[in-house]
Formats: structure tokens, C-alpha cells, sequence
């Protein structure tokens, strides 16, 4: 009840000096592309009077460059597993106690204490899912789909889309080869990057949010594609003709999150805003949207029968089992960085 209290008089505090004339709170918040269901940041600034000024990024490594570099001062972001620890270890977020907010009871224990946040000091959990393989059942042969080889296979040349992100690129030729995707052995990267350049005869495209129309458009039969964006692909399309898959070799198992950015001027507004978007009704209104998998335990039953039936939206532990979390790789990163370079220009 106390927890609750004191939201409520921040909320009220907002209201109130905004009333009385006095500069309205403007809140800013960076996520991913097609991340939110807009509808609800207009929900919190109807409800507490602060304004949200929203804005988007493509990639993780994009959003860290902004603000490592501190031209706008974000008081939300929505960065992945690998990327909160790196922010946390440079001193990036601010520290607060997550389960002081009145709705993080809803997050499920399994998606507390990870290993990004292992005291949930900086972080309360957004969404989360898989990498893998969404593909056109009528482009391709379905046993092929089962393992990544098929990304490498010349029987879908040009018909290929890989995901223009440095992590998860390398991340499917290291599982390809038999490695960690967290690796950090210079032969594996070498051996990791050659495999991405020879392929790339092969590829029609890398892409980002663009898949989508890419794979619905029949101008593509296979992708690498986060679970969520695949499942809206699948809704769309009709799961009699898109399927996706994690592959048998393993796949990157990953958690995006909420966290503050040191140079907030707006601490207290941004809890706020984290808590309102733990909240269960509007977790679930925004779940429904964007269609990835939720953290949010309490509306798992409320759940459209659209979201349920989907395969791999909500896979068991077995199937996880040879999934793996990204994690920082360090000061490795510049070998990371030098590696992709070389993949996008030949």
C-alpha cells in the first residue's frame, strides 16, 4: 500500500504543478521500432499528465552510441540483456529497487535475478523471445528448416534474408559451427566471419523491420527473424503458409527490459512510466499488439487464442535448453566490430 501511495502522490505531484502553470514534465522515451503500442503512451499522459516524447531505435548498438554520447537526455530505455550489462558495467543506468514498484509482482521469477541484473537493481522485464527461422511453407522444404544450414544452402540462392545486426548474424554462423554465439575465441570469429562472407552470393538482403513485407510479399522464402516479428508474419500470412523454427543447433534466447539512463531529469516520472507498463491491463493491450512473448505472468491466461496457438511464442524449458542468453563480450566487442565490417563490405 505504501508503494502504491507514493506513486500515486508523484502522479498527483505531476498533475498538480502542471495545473498550476508551471512546465509540464516531458518524459523521453527511446525503443525499439513498431515496439509499443502507441495507443497507451497517450493512455499515461492522459492519466498523469506528463508528456511522452517518443522516439525509436534499430539496434542496440544505436541506441548505446546515443546515449554514450549524451545529446538527448532519455529518461526510458529498452535496451537487451548483452547491452544492459554493458551499460551497467560503464556506469550508464541508475540504480533503483525494482521490486519497490507496485507491479513487478506480476513479472514471473524466472525472468528476475538473470544474469544481466542479477540483484534487478536497473532493469524490469519487457518482453522476451527467440531468434530463429521464419520461411515460406511453399518455398522451401520443411526438414530443411530445422537447423541453419538451410541459410547456407545454394537450392535458396537469392530467395535468403538475413538480419542486419552484428550480434545476431555472427550468432548464427557460430551455432552453424558448432560454437558458443558468445564467443570470444579470435579462430572461431575469423571461422565464424569467412562463413558469413562466402554466403553472402546467396543472400537477397539484410534487413531489419523490413522482413515482414519482404516474406509476405513472397520475394523471400527464408529469414533469420526475432519470435515476435515472425509471429506477426505468421498471423498475417496464415500458419498453413509461414512457419518458424529454433533451430537444432541452438539460438540466442533473449529479454529486452526498461531502465533509466543516467542523465534522466525525470527519475521519478520514469518508475512511473516503468510501472504503468508492468501494469497488467495494459500489458496485456500492448502484448496483444506487438505479439512477442510477455514476462508478465498475470495475463498469460488472458491471452488472445490467436497468441496461445502459436508455436514457440511460449516454448517449454526443454525446448530452451539449447538456447543461450547473450552476454557483453567486453573490450572483444572491437574484434566483433572490425569482423562485420569486413562481412557487409565484401
Amino acid at each position: 500500500m505504501k508503494k502504491l501511495l507514493l506513486l500515486m502522490l508523484v502522479a498527483v505531484f505531476m498533475v498538480t504543478t502542471t495545473a498550476c502553470g508551471e512546465e509540464q514534465v516531458v518524459l523521453n522515451v527511446y525503443n525499439w521500432g513498431d515496439y509499443i503500442d502507441e495507443s497507451i503512451l497517450k493512455d499515461f499522459e492522459a492519466e498523469y499528465g506528463i508528456k511522452v516524447n517518443y522516439e525509436m531505435f534499430a539496434s542496440n548498438e544505436d541506441m548505446y552510441v546515443k546515449i554514450k554520447q549524451g545529446g538527448t537526455k532519455y529518461d526510458v530505455a529498452f535496451p537487451s540483456d548483452y547491452m544492459i550489462e554493458k551499460m551497467v558495467n560503464e556506469d550508464m543506468l541508475v540504480s533503483f529497487d525494482a521490486a519497490s514498484l507496485e507491479n513487478y509482482k506480476h513479472i514471473g521469477e524466472k525472468f528476475k535475478g538473470l544474469s544481466y541484473d542479477i540483484n534487478n537493481e536497473y532493469s524490469v522485464p519487457y518482453l522476451w523471445g527467440t531468434v530463429g527461422l521464419v520461411y515460406n511453407r511453399e518455398l522451401v522444404d520443411e526438414a530443411d528448416m530445422m537447423s541453419w544450414d538451410a541459410l547456407f544452402d545454394e537450392k535458396y540462392n537469392g530467395q535468403i534474408l538475413m538480419y542486419d545486426s552484428q550480434r545476431d548474424s555472427l550468432a548464427v554462423a557460430f551455432k552453424k559451427l558448432g560454437y558458443s554465439l558468445n564467443s570470444t575465441d579470435p579462430k572461431e570469429l575469423e571461422e565464424a566471419k569467412q562463413l558469413l562472407i562466402d554466403q553472402k552470393p546467396l543472400v537477397l538482403a539484410y534487413v531489419t523491420d523490413n522482413i515482414k513485407d519482404l516474406m509476405l510479399s513472397e520475394e523471400a522464402a527464408i529469414g533469420v527473424d526475432y519470435s515476435g516479428d515472425a509471429f506477426q508474419i505468421l498471423l498475417e500470412g496464415g500458419t498453413e503458409k509461414f512457419g518458424y523454427s529454433v533451430p537444432k543447433e541452438g539460438s540466442n534466447m533473449w529479454f529486452d527490459a526498461m531502465v533509466i539512463p543516467k542523465g534522466s531529469e525525470h527519475v521519478e516520472a520514469a518508475k512511473l512510466f516503468i510501472d504503468y507498463m508492468s501494469r497488467p491491463e495494459v500489458a496485456l493491450k500492448n502484448v496483444e499488439y506487438v505479439q512477442y512473448s510477455t514476462p508478465n505472468v498475470s495475463i498469460l491466461g488472458d491471452l488472445s487464442e490467436e497468441l496461445k496457438s502459436i508455436p514457440y511464442a511460449y516454448p517449454s524449458e526443454e525446448e530452451l535448453d539449447h538456447c543461450e542468453v547473450f552476454v557483453d563480450p567486453g573490450a572483444f566487442v572491437e574484434e566483433y566490430n572490425e569482423a562485420w565490417v569486413e562481412i557487409k563490405a565484401n
